[in-house]
C-alpha cells in the first residue's frame, strides 16, 4: 500500500492502533546535507505494510502520534539510524523499541548481522537488494521500489514474535529489554552543539586550551551546518578545525593562512574568530578535558587475551555474541577498575562478571583438552 495523501494515512494509522506490535523503516539521504531528508516510511502490522510518503503527505501528525504510542511496540533492525532520521524528519523519539540485530545477538547469530540474513534464517526467504542505491527523493515511485522497501518492514511482525519466544524460552527477556530502552535514551539523538568537538577527529593531539576553542569553533561549525543544511566538512573539515585551534589565529589574514579556509566568507571568517577569542578568554580551570584512555601494558595485554578465551568459552556456551558480552575495552577497564566496569554489574556480571574476577584471582584457570579451552 502506497500512502500519498493525509486521509489516506489518517485511515491507515486508525486501523494498526490496535496493533501491539508494528514494524518500521526509513528510506533516506544524507549525503549532501546536515539534516537527513526524509522519503519514506515504511510501517507493518501482522496484518497489512504501507509505503508513506513523507514528501507528499501534507500532515504527518496521525503518524507522529502511532509512533510514540507507548502501548505499540516498534519493531526495527538496526534502527540507530532510523530513530535519528525519524526524530530529525519528524520531531519525535520513536518508543518503545525493539531491534531485532540486537536481539539475535543474544540468541547465538553474529552481531551486526543484516537484515537480509536474519530474514532469510528466520523464514527461509531471500530477499533481493536490487534497489539498495535508490535515489529514494525522486517521484514517482515504481512499483519495483515500493516492493522492495515494503520488504524492509513485511517480516519483521513475525520475526519480533519468534525472538520474543526464544528470548522467553531462554530467560533473556529481562537481559534485552533494558538495551532496547537505551536506544531511545534522548541523548543518543539530540545533538548538543556544545558536545560537537568531542567527535573532532585528532582532538586528542589539542591542548586543553586549544580544546576549549575546539569547543566554541565546532558549535559554530554545527551551527552554520545546520543553517546552511550542508554537511560539516563541507562547511570546514576536522583538519582545518584543529589547525585553527592549534593557530589561534587573531585576525583574518592569519586565519586565511590555514589551508582549507578558501571556501569560508567574510563573515564565515568573523564568526570562526569570535569563537577563537571566546575559546580563549575560558578560565584555565573550565577548560574541556578529554580522557585519554591508558593504553594497556604488554603484561595486562596478556591478561585481556586470557580473559578473551573465557569470554569467548562463556559466550560459545550461552549462544550469545562475544561482542556483546564484553569487549576488549570493557576487559581492560575491569582488569584495572572493576568497580567501574559494566561487567561488574547486570546480566554481563551475572553470566560472566564473578568468573573473570575469579580468573584474575588465580581461583579458576584455562586449560586445552581434546583441541578445545575449556575452565580448569
Amino acid at each position: 500500500m502506497y500512502i500519498s495523501t493525509t486521509p489516506e494515512l489518517e485511515a491507515f494509522c486508525e486501523r494498526v492502533a490496535s496493533a501491539r506490535v508494528l514494524a518500521v523503516d526509513t528510506e533516506f539521504l544524507r549525503e549532501k546535507t546536515y539534516h537527513p531528508k526524509l522519503c519514506l516510511v515504511q510501517v507493518a502490522s501482522a496484518d497489512e505494510c504501507a509505503a508513506i510518503d513523507p514528501l507528499l503527505v501534507d500532515d504527518l501528525s496521525s503518524l507522529v502520534r502511532l509512533l510514540t504510542d507507548e502501548t505499540v511496540t516498534k519493531v526495527f533492525h538496526a534502527s540507530s539510524q532510523d530513530l535519528e532520521v525519524l526524530y530529525d524528519g519528524l520531531g519525535c523519539i520513536t518508543t518503545p523499541v525493539f531491534d531485532t540485530q540486537l536481539a539475535a545477538s543474544f540468541l547465538g547469530l553474529r552481531q551486526q548481522m543484516s537484515y537480509g540474513a536474519l530474514v532469510e534464517a528466520y523464514t527461509g526467504v531471500h530477499l533481493a537488494k536490487a534497489e539498495a542505491l535508490t535515489d529514494w527523493s525522486r517521484r514517482p515511485l515504481d512499483p519495483e521500489q515500493l516492493s522492495y522497501a515494503e520488504d524492509d518492514v513485511r517480516y519483521l511482525p513475525g520475526i519480533y514474535e519468534q525472538m520474543i519466544t526464544r528470548l522467553i524460552e531462554r530467560d533473556r527477556l529481562s537481559w534485552v529489554m533494558p538495551e532496547m530502552d537505551a536506544l531511545t535514551d534522548r541523548s543518543r539523538l539530540v545533538r548538543d552543539p556544545a558536545e560537537a568537538y568531542l567527535k573532532l577527529k585528532r582532538s586528542s593531539t589539542l591542548t586543553r586550551r586549544q580544546l576549549a576553542i575546539a569547543r566554541e569553533v565546532c558549535a559554530w561549525r554545527e551551527a552554520c551546518a545546520s543553517r546552511r543544511d550542508l554537511p560539516r566538512k563541507w562547511v570546514a573539515t576536522d583538519e582545518v578545525i584543529v589547525e585553527i585551534c592549534r593557530r589561534s589565529p587573531k585576525d583574518e589574514a592569519r586565519l586565511r593562512r590555514v589551508r582549507g579556509t578558501e571556501q569560508l566568507s567574510q563573515r564565515d571568517c568573523a564568526e570562526v574568530l569570535a569563537a577563537v577569542e571566546r575559546g580563549c578568554q575560558v578560565a584555565p580551570e573550565d577548560c574541556p578535558r578529554i580522557e585519554r584512555h591508558a593504553h594497556p601494558t604488554g603484561e595486562i595485554e596478556g591478561v585481556i587475551d586470557l580473559m578473551y578465551a573465557l569470554i569467548r568459552i562463556v559466550a560459545d556456551k550461552e549462544g550469545l555474541a562475544s561482542q556483546l558480552l564484553a569487549t576488549r575495552d570493557d576487559l581492560f577497564e575491569f582488569a584495572v577498575n572493576p568497580a567501574s566496569s559494566r561487567l561488574s554489574t547486570g546480566w554481563r556480571h551475572e553470566i560472566v562478571g564473578d568468573l573473570l574476577g575469579r580468573l584474575l584471582s588465580g581461583e579458576i584457570g584455562l586449560t586445552v583438552k581434546d583441541g578445545h579451552i575449556e575452565v580448569l
